[in-house]
């Protein structure tokens, strides 16, 4: 059975549809990524599932829970690190943490959890002290706090640099190992590509796609380009005769041969046995981004 489930939900703000009519479902144990760019209604969404929002219309449903109207159960099971968050400058670390557990009836050891999260030496830091990647692991921490089943997580990674990003995904990673279904909303396509086991496209309110990120890129183009620069002549028939190919072009000195399946051993086994070397040899395959081009008629501006 599906741990979250959201059917026709639909959310308006005066005349303004943010929500129209998304729906999706999420099996227990996933990383499933809600993608989309700003102003898509991708944190009105979550919202309304953790119960911090009143939908107008649709159903939702967490461990069985209707966050309209099982808002305390609701709490137990379900941890959320919201898109912006801060505490008291002056609140220590181990304080929050210490404050937070007190909301749950059955906590994690909040101790253990700052050692997983890397913060064991920040536990008598001030919140204003920490930096903009410990305090992002502060609130996964705290989100954590009461041994939720499911954590959802809403662009925890904005405004990182790429290595305190990395270390992050490492982090959503471990949690998910540790029994925990995650729903995360983020507009990076690193970050959906590498974290998610699917994803729900959402653009201007409406779902346009739920697949996986390879089956997301399937639907455009599975296609792969070899590009190289040839050390000397050869005939493009060797090459177009290759089940894997499905075109050879010239582009000034290189070549771009194009197929699908094991087309890299395939063109470098002919090119080896025509004695000629590729130079500069780079392979380019369709990417998240490209799909969420073709999906939507746009592009997300990271």
């Amino acid at each position: 059975m599906a741990i979250i489930e959201v059917e026709n939900l639909v959310k308006k703000y005066g005349g303004h549809t943010a929500v129209d009519g998304v729906g999706f479902a999420v099996e227990p144990g996933e990383i499933f990524g809600i993608l989309g760019p700003n102003g898509a209604g991708k944190t009105t969404t979550v919202e309304c599932v953790e119960g911090l929002r009143s939908p107008n219309s649709g159903r939702i449903r967490v461990c069985g829970i209707d966050p309209q109207s099982g808002d305390g159960e609701l709490r137990q099971v379900l941890g959320a690190q919201l898109q912006e968050s801060e505490l008291p400058d002056k609140l220590r670390v181990g304080e929050a943490l210490e404050l937070y557990s007190s909301f749950y009836r059955q906590p994690a050891d909040w101790r253990e959890l700052v050692e997983v999260l890397s913060l064991g030496d920040k536990v008598r830091t001030r919140f204003k002290a920490l930096s903009g990647g410990q305090k992002q692991r502060l609130s996964i921490a705290l989100a954590l706090i009461g041994s939720p089943r499911v954590a959802v997580l809403d662009e925890l990674t904005t405004g990182l640099d790429p290595q305190a990003r990395r270390d992050v995904w490492e982090l959503i990673e471990q949690i998910r190992d540790r029994g925990v279904t995650i729903l995360l909303v983020t507009h990076f396509m690193a970050e959906a590509e590498r974290l998610c086991d699917r994803l729900a496209v959402i653009d201007a309110g409406k779902v346009v796609a739920i697949d996986t990120p390879a089956g997301l890129v399937s639907r455009v183009d599975d296609r792969q380009r070899i590009r190289f620069r040839p050390s000397g002549p050869l005939d493009h028939a060797v090459l177009t005769a290759l089940p894997e190919v499905d075109s050879v072009e010239r582009a000034g000195s290189q070549l771009v041969v194009t197929g699908t399946g094991d087309l890299l051993l395939a063109v470098t086994t002919v090119l080896a046995r025509e004695r000629v070397t590729a130079a500069d040899l780079r392979v380019e395959q369709t990417t998240l981004d490209d799909a969420f081009v073709a999906l939507t008629g746009r592009r997300i501006e990271s």
